[in-house]
């Protein structure tokens, strides 16, 4: 629901909500912005000719991450692709943090991710349930003791792709969604990759460890490279392909998993978290013709 304000129809947010017939509870799922901004108070001005935007509230039926882990103050989920970690601009009721809140049943501002995975991304995410926690994973990030495995599949890559270390900055770009090497206010970043198999499409298997942790870093870094993710409509990814037997496949989300996470425990004891690589991307890479064995290598393989 859209909203251009008239003369008349009200000074505040909550005016206006009222007047357009929003549900009640946009305002505090955060559903609500005046342009791209996300309103939080009812109290907030508009004057005539702000838009106000209203997102209907997502459908959260059947929405589930299983927990993988749960410590004295640390719980770890698998992500299904599809979900937001935090609140987007559909709110908060349908984003991991809610799921997890609901799931160990407490209030959601007592869960705090440790990291986030993009919304069509899926894998191991570590939230830490106290202050103490989400310091600790800090430091440890910090020491480079926070630990992460990614595995994914691209379209392509170059022949002199292999083994090694990217290391490009990552800034800003125009759009505040999306990020770009040498983009603007760059900063360091360190990923370690391995191609650990090609199919006879020309795909290819990768495995990740990112050491610092950009927003969307391995897919910047492997767009980069020549290699962008398949389904990465963002970094240049293909979203479809067609096969040689003229089979058409639109996996429909971002051929990059989280499979294992390692972090320090409330006694500094590393708790390794591991999730299996979904079905939707074992099939993508059988479709396209790759061996199967090549996953075992793509989530122990030593990246350093």
């Amino acid at each position: 629901m859209r909203w251009v304000v008239r003369a008349g129809d009200g000074n505040t947010v909550r005016e206006m909500l009222v007047l357009a017939g929003a549900d009640a509870d946009a305002l505090g799922e955060g559903r609500v912005f005046l342009g791209r901004r996300r309103l939080k108070e009812g109290s907030e001005p508009v004057v005539p000719g702000d838009e106000v935007h209203v997102v209907s509230r997502p459908q959260t039926d059947g929405l589930w991450a299983p927990i993988l882990v749960r410590t004295v103050d640390l719980v770890a989920v698998d992500k299904p692709a599809g979900i937001p970690t935090i609140a987007d601009h559909g709110g908060s009721s349908h984003a991991l943090t809610a799921l997890v809140a609901r799931a160990i049943g407490v209030e959601s501002d007592l869960v705090h991710p440790t990291s986030r995975l993009d919304r069509d991304v899926s894998g191991v995410v570590i939230f830490a349930l106290t202050k103490d926690a989400a310091q600790r994973l800090a430091v440890a990030r910090a020491r480079r003791t926070y630990e992460r495995r990614y595995v994914a599949i691209a379209s392509h890559a170059p022949a002199s792709v292999g083994t090694g270390t990217w290391n490009a900055p990552i800034g800003r770009t125009r759009n505040p969604r999306l990020r770009a090497i040498n983009g603007r206010d760059p900063v360091p970043a360190t990923t370690h990759f391995a191609l650990c198999a090609r199919a006879p499409t020309g795909s290819a298997l990768f495995a990740f460890a990112p050491v610092t942790g950009r927003t969307h870093q391995i897919r910047v870094h492997s767009a980069h490279a020549g290699a962008a993710l398949i389904g990465d409509r963002s970094y240049g990814g293909v979203v479809r392909l067609t096969l040689p037997s003229g089979r058409v496949i639109e996996p429909g989300r971002i051929a990059l998993h989280a499979a294992r996470v390692v972090v320090p425990d409330e006694e500094n004891r590393p708790v390794a978290v591991t999730s299996v690589v979904p079905l939707a991307l074992r099939e993508l890479w059988a479709t396209l013709g790759g061996d199967g064995s090549a996953w075992e290598l793509a989530t122990s393989c030593r990246l350093d």
